[in-house]
């Protein structure tokens, strides 16, 4: 490459996930405009928040001494500040630094902490279990790979998806962003290829279904060791 042409090409990021979600924040992408900042209607319509947070603090309650938490992709925590209290550490991470200072602002307890990490960059905080809800639908495959990486470190794993309703090709790749998998009638599926993922067990939590046109979101509870 001549020197002159450095200044001039716009050279792509390896991993723009920040930007874009930093985009979809502050451009409200994901509705309600008379909120600093919101995650959608997964994280607020009680039809989908509700089942979800009864089944999570049905698994957290059910062992004997409390669990450490990293819910990775936390966005504005409307979902997350239901479960704290069932938690002996609550670790909450997302990609955008801005949200995760005004989080640090308005929740506040001993038990919860607050970490501005990439997840498919960075190294991410060590704990019993991780919760992941409707998080990887939204980034490519390369950095869903990334991320499984990083998931063999956690005994547990609750992911939660929104798939097509029936059949459907999995995986189908995507540039990382606001929209999903559904729109191409794919979904993740992290036991077919190109992620093959192992595990001792998994076991179906939960699966809300919204209409045909509209899919399912199905938690799932994965024990990795």
């Amino acid at each position: 490459m001549k020197k002159n042409e450095i200044g001039t090409r716009r050279i792509k990021k390896p991993w723009p996930t920040k930007d874009v979600m930093e985009q979809v924040y502050k451009m409200k992408l994901w509705g309600d405009y008379n909120s600093d900042f919101y995650s959608g209607v997964g994280s607020h319509h009680p039809e989908i928040v509700n089942p979800y947070i009864e089944v999570v603090t049905s698994f957290l309650t059910s062992f004997e001494s409390s669990l450490t938490v990293c819910d990775l992709g936390c966005g504005d925590f409307n979902v997350g500040k239901k479960l704290v209290k069932y938690t002996e550490k609550y670790i909450a991470v997302d990609i955008v630094a801005e949200l995760i200072e005004h989080n640090k602002e308005r929740f506040k307890k001993e038990n919860l902490e607050f970490h501005c990490l990439n997840l498919a960059v960075d190294d991410l905080p060590s704990g019993d279990w991780a919760l992941l809800r409707q998080v990887l639908q939204h980034v490519s495959n390369a950095e869903v790979q990334n991320i499984l990486g990083k998931l063999v470190n956690y005994k547990y794993v609750i992911l939660t998806e929104h798939l097509p309703t029936g059949d459907f090709t999995p995986n189908k790749d995507i540039i990382s962003g606001q929209g999903i998998r559904l729109k191409k009638h794919s979904g993740i599926d992290l036991f077919a290829p190109p992620f093959n993922l192992k595990v001792k067990e998994e076991k179906e939590l939960l699966a809300i279904t919204l209409n045909k046109f509209e899919g399912v979101i199905i938690t799932r509870l994965y024990t990795l060791f």
